[in-house]
């Protein structure tokens, strides 16, 4: 079916409405979304600590480990710990060859230099033994990656 429209007819859409449903729902979302928590695993309560600060210059390079367990609703812990890792529950062992792929493709697209400058960010439950997030921390130190920093929530004085 074709339609005979004379010649000087336009058929133009308001475009406004849209535009403005656009800006809103663009506008909902830069406020809602929290791009420090995006790598975050809501399995890893962080422990509270009054020296916790957030660094001065955020990391461009980071990679960030989630060490935690697998819990209930009610918070009881169900197994791990893990090192939560690319959507894998992965042992704190397994993590060994694991981080030494990261420095190889570190180095896939830093070609030439010595030191891998990425950072670990160690997102570490506090109820993990320290002794497994020292061996992380070996396992990565054995990969080649030499900087480091360890979360923990901000205690908040009452």
């Amino acid at each position: 079916m074709k339609l005979n429209l004379p010649k000087t007819a336009r058929l133009e859409l308001d475009m406004t409405p849209m535009i403005d449903v656009t800006f809103q729902l663009l506008t909902f979302f830069m406020l809602v979304i929290n791009f420090e928590n995006t790598q975050a695993d809501e399995r890893v309560k962080l422990p509270r600590s009054a020296l916790a600060k957030p660094p001065k210059v955020p990391a461009e390079d980071r990679l960030i480990l989630n060490v935690g367990f697998n819990r209930d609703l009610e918070g009881t812990i169900l197994s791990g710990p893990f090192c939560f890792y690319n959507g894998e529950q992965v042992t704190i062992a397994e993590m060994a060859p694991r981080l030494k792929r990261e420095v190889e493709t570190y180095r896939l697209f830093h070609p030439g230099e010595e030191s891998v400058k990425t950072v670990v960010e160690i997102r570490s439950d506090g109820e993990v033994p320290t002794g497994l997030v020292q061996e992380l921390i070996k396992h990565a130190q054995a990969a080649r990656f030499e900087h480091f920093i360890l979360k923990a929530e901000e205690l908040v004085p009452p």
